[in-house]
């Protein structure tokens, strides 16, 4: 599909402890950033979506910074209706803290910190997608769950999804299988993020009839 409008989700979320800790993760950004730019030279019209990340974003895209789960909840869901394909390669913090305290916690022995769950972005986008529009997300497993990455597709009704292994946070490349509704598996050579980025926006073109 010529001129998509493609909405990329990049880095990782921080969810607030207190003012000065927060849950994270390694995310450095460095995918999104390589996806932003692939599209960019394929003629597309890329949106980022930043997490707090120190990576540079291409110059000439469009970007909004958010910090927590929630702010890029809302984000993405804002800029969704006007785009063709997203591509949820954000990190998301999977669990927030259930209290967020407004003065520093001071060092007392052990501590507990209750969380509760974030909620799922591309799930929440994938329950809204129109016709017309595809979604992309990634499946991060630590080995042998490209299983639980078909799940995930299914589940959060994903036209594509990439199942990588743990090693490709922070990592300049990447070893991805690609895995497409229609049932098909295509195993990537290892690549550079760079080099992976250019390959996925095209499949990601071909998602159109």
């Amino acid at each position: 599909m010529p001129d998509m409008r493609i909405l990329i989700t990049a880095g990782p979320t921080r969810e607030p402890i207190d003012p000065v800790r927060y849950i994270s993760n390694r995310s450095s950004g460095k995918l999104g950033a390589a996806l932003a730019a692939a599209a960019l030279r394929a003629g597309h019209l890329p949106t980022l979506i930043v997490g707090p990340v120190a990576e540079p974003m291409p110059a000439g895209v469009r970007r909004f910074d958010v910090e927590t789960a929630a702010e890029m909840l809302e984000a993405t869901l804002r800029h969704w209706p006007g785009s063709d394909l997203l591509i949820m390669a954000a990190a998301v913090a999977d669990y927030r803290p259930s209290k967020v305290h407004q003065e520093k916690l001071h060092r007392q022995g052990a501590m507990t910190i209750e969380c509760q769950a974030t909620k799922d972005i591309v799930e929440a986008v994938g329950r809204i997608k129109e016709p017309h529009q595809r979604t992309i997300g990634f499946s991060l497993e630590s080995g042998g769950g490209v299983e639980r990455a078909r799940q995930k597709l299914a589940a959060k009704n994903l036209d594509l999804i990439v199942y990588n292994p743990l090693t490709t946070i922070d990592s300049p490349s990447i070893q991805a299988v690609l895995i497409f509704a229609n049932g098909r598996q295509e195993p990537l050579a290892p690549a550079d993020k760079s080099e992976f980025a250019e390959i996925l926006i095209r499949r990601a073109a071909a998602l159109w009839p």
